[in-house]
């Protein structure tokens, strides 16, 4: 299951697109304008209208829903988000969640990877398919503590966007860390800094071997800044030496690290 939140129109058949060709049985499409997707509506698309205008009216939806769909793997994100995990050319989103199963995985941990226009002469929205790049470094991460107390291998990352234009972006809004898929189970409430509230689903892997990470290659940081009064006017470009250009596939990101197999090969 998909739970699609549309924000705004931003490459919505696209990014359902994406999703389909990745074996989603079955795709909620949430937002007050869902239009321009006629032609998806016979393959497993939902439409729910209801309007997302913050943060907290998303996990709000997502928190409403999630009962709903006991013991189901539920990918979550936002329209011009695009779910990449690895090998996902060749094996469906269902051959993941059963291989997490397996491992008796109930998340994987997830990394928001910024993608941003070439060109914003050209896309004054921050966002193009065509030309989207994406950091190659840049990106750290710390031990996270709760009460004083390290969280067994749960970390906060940061990069991207967020770290290079942090002037622009609260310091709570700058992670990329996410857990965005997951098997819903009672009692389970997704947080406003998009964690849950069981904490072996927050953590990067288990005791006892690495686990498969996957990443949301997502637009919505360069939209943002781009759509900002405080930041719109003040950047010209996203590009930067350590820019690359995206290949929209799984392997780039596994070579540069930013997703990883574990012992699913």
């Amino acid at each position: 299951m998909s739970v699609k939140i549309c924000e705004d129109t931003t490459d919505i058949a696209p990014t359902l697109a994406h999703h389909q060709r990745q074996g989603f049985p079955n795709i909620l499409l949430i937002g007050a304008d869902t239009s321009g997707i006629d032609h998806l509506e016979q393959s497993g698309v939902v439409r729910i209208a209801h309007p997302i205008t913050t943060r907290i009216d998303a996990i709000n939806v997502l928190n409403r829903l999630l009962p709903l769909f006991a013991d189901r793997w539920i990918y979550a994100g936002f329209n011009a988000e695009y779910l990449f995990y690895p090998f996902c050319e060749s094996r469906t989103v269902m051959d993941l969640a059963a291989f997490l199963t397996e491992e008796r995985r109930d998340a994987a941990f997830t990394y928001a990877i910024d993608l941003y226009a070439a060109d914003l002469g050209r896309n004054p929205n921050g966002v193009s398919r065509s030309t989207a790049h994406f950091d190659t470094s840049g990106y750290y991460g710390f031990q996270r503590y709760a009460n004083g107390e390290a969280l067994e291998r749960q970390f906060d990352i940061y990069g991207g966007l967020g770290w290079r234009f942090e002037e622009f972006i609260p310091w709570e809004r700058r992670r990329i860390d996410r857990v965005s898929l997951f098997r819903a189970q009672p009692g389970l409430s997704m947080g406003e800094d998009w964690t849950l509230n069981t904490a072996e689903m927050n953590t990067l892997s288990c005791p006892w071997h690495h686990n498969v990470t996957v990443a949301v290659a997502s637009f919505r940081v360069a939209k943002s800044l781009k759509r900002n009064p405080g930041s719109m006017y003040e950047i010209d470009s996203f590009l930067w030496p350590r820019s690359e250009r995206f290949a929209w596939t799984s392997q780039q990101l596994m070579e540069l690290g930013m997703i990883e197999p574990g012992q699913w090969v």
